[in-house]
């Protein structure tokens, strides 16, 4: 879906208050790590045309709202969202609201129609033009070429129309001022598979690749900024493919080359799909400098029925095998999944069976979520049969076993000396994804062992080489 406008712009001066100071963007994004890295991705068109960051929505003169659709609960907190932001459209016309992603592909001539304060809505399909399509939108607003250089300062090639360098191609990767100390890139968009409850093919479209230069150089910028961790997205990473100098290049070979970017330190991805596991990859991952020892890898259920049902392209037994191999090759490799209960026609012994996949899997977490159905997906057709009351019920039973594996992996690190990668002055991730909290502050984006003294719920507690 490209761009669409309210039927009525107002013509307002939005250069009045870029000619006083600086334009500020607060992004909001809803959703998943592919979400995230989206919101960042989009707002970097604005970050670079000369907006600053907002700590929030009152101090901002734009909102870029990025959305989710995955579960029904997510579409409805983009909604409500929406609408809670007309006030602060009313006070001052000359905001900017943009909303954006999953949602607004799904949904977005009922929010053209239901919310006239928003100004521009691109979904996820077309998020690539989104540079093109945001300028054009300012350009109706106010004239960008004169008032950029009063606002923001004059730049190459301003008076020939739009920057070539910013516009002419996405601004992929662009973020706020300030590299963060881990940060996304994002390889591939879209998905290939038909998985009967989930609307992600619909509102992100097929599986399109990242050309293997375009992710290399900016894995590069990244780290010349001072990125110390990148984590590669994708709706199922480990199924990109692409060439290079007319050789083929699959995950695993695309890994080999991040691996060697200047001053990367660690590299992750999200998140895999069980069928695209094969041999080179955990090879890949077992070998590599920078690949870290976790791999979260969605199993969904315990049951060969409803993973048939779900059309998820493997069984509980391969899936367990390929987990077997991997723990083989990558020694101390932690495992996360994912699980959804309730589904369409569940028993009670199909429910055990992902519980009895639990207690084998032994995952150092898992998100677990209870089915809803999304409409125009496979499953939306079937009758929605487990009563609210089993699904709640399951769940809970599901997360309090989950939360035990979980208690277990924290306690089994005490006493232990770890590599943290410190994100803030006390607060960092182990290799294998560990939260770790110390008390003496350290320099952020560096690699420092700590000692784990002690586990809280989903964090361990320790003492820094100058603590000890």
């Amino acid at each position: 879906m490209q761009g669409l406008l309210p039927e009525k712009i107002e013509m307002s001066s939005l250069a009045e208050t870029a000619g006083k100071r600086t334009m500020r963007l607060h992004t909001i994004t809803l959703g998943c790590q592919m979400s995230a890295a989206d919101g960042a991705e989009m707002s970097g068109p604005l970050y670079k045309r000369g907006f600053s960051a907002a700590d929030s929505p009152q101090n901002a003169d734009a909102i870029l709202i990025n959305t989710c659709t995955v579960r029904q609960h997510a579409e409805d907190r983009a909604v409500s969202l929406i609408g809670s932001l007309k006030p602060w459209k009313n006070e001052d016309p000359n905001r900017v609201l943009i909303v954006t992603g999953c949602a607004a592909e799904r949904l977005g001539e009922w929010i053209r129609k239901k919310f006239p304060h928003v100004d521009l809505i691109v979904g996820a399909k077309s998020i690539e033009q989104f540079p093109e399509i945001v300028e054009e939108t300012l350009n109706r607003r106010f004239d960008a070429l004169s008032e950029n250089r009063e606002a923001f300062g004059a730049c190459p090639g301003a008076d020939a129309g739009l920057d070539k360098e910013l516009f002419s191609s996405p601004v992929l990767g662009a973020t706020a001022p300030g590299a963060p100390v881990a940060d996304f890139v994002t390889i591939m968009r879209g998905c290939n598979y038909s998985c009967s409850y989930c609307i992600v093919p619909l509102v992100r479209g097929r599986e399109h690749y990242r050309p293997v230069e375009d992710i290399l150089e900016e894995a590069r910028r990244k780290t010349a900024a001072g990125v110390k961790e990148i984590t590669l997205l994708g709706q199922t990473v480990n199924s990109y493919s692409s060439t290079r100098e007319g050789r083929k290049i699959n995950f695993s070979g695309l890994l080999e080359l991040v691996d060697q970017t200047p001053r990367l330190q660690r590299l992750r991805f999200m998140s895999p799909h069980p069928y695209y596991v094969d041999d080179r990859m955990i090879g890949a991952i077992a070998r590599l400098r920078t690949v870290c020892e976790l791999l979260h890898l969605p199993v969904q259920s315990g049951s060969d029925r409803l993973l048939k049902l779900m059309r998820r392209n493997y069984t509980r037994d391969s899936y367990l095998q390929k987990v077997e191999k991997i723990r083989r090759a990558i020694a101390g490799v932690a495992i996360s999944t994912d699980f959804i209960v309730g589904f369409p026609s569940e028993t009670e012994e199909e429910f055990a069976q992902t519980l009895s996949l639990v207690e084998i899997l032994r995952p150092v977490c898992a998100y677990c979520f209870k089915y809803s159905p999304r409409e125009s997906t496979e499953s939306a057709a079937w009758p929605d049969d487990v009563p609210v009351r089993v699904k709640e019920e399951r769940l809970e039973r599901l997360n309090k076993l989950v939360d035990s594996m979980t208690a277990t992996a924290l306690q089994e690190q005490i006493g232990k000396t770890l590599e943290v990668l410190s994100e803030q002055s006390n607060f960092g991730r182990t290799r294998d994804g560990f939260k770790v909290k110390w008390n003496a502050p350290a320099p952020i984006g560096e690699r420092l062992p700590v000692k784990i003294t002690a586990a809280a719920p989903r964090i361990l507690l320790g003492e820094t080489a100058d603590e000890i």
